[in-house]
This record gives structure tokens, C-alpha cells and sequence, in this order.
């Protein structure tokens, strides 16, 4: 299981970077994975405090579940930051400008997938306590994937690519042909 884990992840960063057309945008989309993992295991623990919860083939399906919609909201963050840069941007502007056109995206799309996963979580019954472990995942990974995506991801869309300094790329200098 884990060699396919892993065989998942290594397909999902070569889709990234061909999508990105840069192998450090997906770096940085992979990079809000692991605290959502953390969060996910962080909620199990603490629901493990109250109500025992094993780790089932269920709650597995919501670390992957979690995983997806982690991707989705670090994607709108690095593509629309991207964008800004592309229109002429400094790298510090468009992060702030996606920050700002991005987050209400984001929490919008966290704050859908926590309260709809919190009935299952919350509302005692058989139907419930077989999704409860799923819900749990996905409800804590969300909750500490927003806090890393619109906090802490910023910081290092400012970083340059892979730490090596900026190389500005000098404009071709327009009617200068080989003739002159």
C-alpha cells in the first residue's frame, strides 16, 4: 500500500509540473500535502480521545479524499500568483494580489467540505459512526490546510525558484535586427 502511496504521489508531482510547466510549482503544490496529513491524523487522535475509531479502509479513502481537495486549493494559490507575475508583477505583489483574489475561494470551498463532513463526524447513529472516521480526516486536514495555504504558502511563493537568486530576463530590444 504504500509503494502505491508513494507511486501516487510521484505521478501526481510529474502532472503538476507539466501543468505548471515548472518543476518548483509543483514543489510548492506538494508542499501542502504533508500538514494536511498531520491534520487529518491530528483530528483522528483527538476523536480517539472520546469514541474509538480504527483506522479503516474508509478512513484511508479520506486521506485520499483530503489529499485532492488539499491539491485543488494550493493550485488556485500558486496559478493565480503565477498570473500576476506573468502580467508584470514583483514577485511580492502578485502573492499579495492572489492572497487577496484567492482566499475567499479557498475558505469557501474548506468551510463547504468541514460542514458537510461534520454531521457525519457529530451525529451519533450506525449510519454515521461507519463515515465518522472519513469525516474526521478530511474536517482536520481541511481545517490545518487552510491555515497552511493562505499563511504560510504565500511566504514561500515569495521564495525564489529552488533558492537560487532571480535571474531577470532581459526584454529583446525592439526594430534591432542582425543587419544593424
Amino acid at each position: 500500500m504504500s509503494i502505491n502511496l508513494a507511486i501516487a504521489a510521484v505521478v501526481l508531482f510529474l502532472v503538476l509540473a507539466a501543468m505548471f510547466r515548472s518543476l518548483w510549482d509543483g514543489v510548492l503544490v506538494m508542499l501542502s500535502m504533508p500538514p494536511a496529513i498531520a491534520g487529518g491524523v491530528l483530528a483522528l487522535r483527538a476523536l480517539n480521545l472520546f469514541t474509538t475509531q480504527a483506522m479503516d479502509l474508509l478512513t484511508t479513502i479520506g486521506f485520499l479524499i483530503l489529499l485532492g481537495l488539499v491539491v485543488n486549493n494550493a493550485i488556485l494559490l500558486v496559478m493565480q500568483a503565477r498570473t500576476g507575475m506573468r502580467n508584470g508583477l514583483e514577485r511580492s505583489a502578485a502573492v499579495a494580489e492572489a492572497v487577496r483574489l484567492r482566499a475567499r475561494p479557498i475558505y469557501m470551498s474548506t468551510l463547504t467540505s468541514i460542514f458537510g463532513m461534520l454531521p457525519l463526524m457529530l451525529v451519533p447513529g450506525v449510519g454515521s459512526q461507519i463515515y465518522r472516521g472519513l469525516a474526521t480526516v478530511i474536517i482536520g486536514g481541511m481545517f490545518v490546510s487552510a491555515v497552511f495555504t493562505l499563511v504560510l504558502m504565500p511566504s514561500v511563493l515569495r521564495l525564489p525558484p529552488l533558492g537560487l537568486p532571480l535571474r531577470r530576463r532581459v526584454a529583446p530590444t525592439e526594430g534591432v535586427t542582425a543587419d544593424a
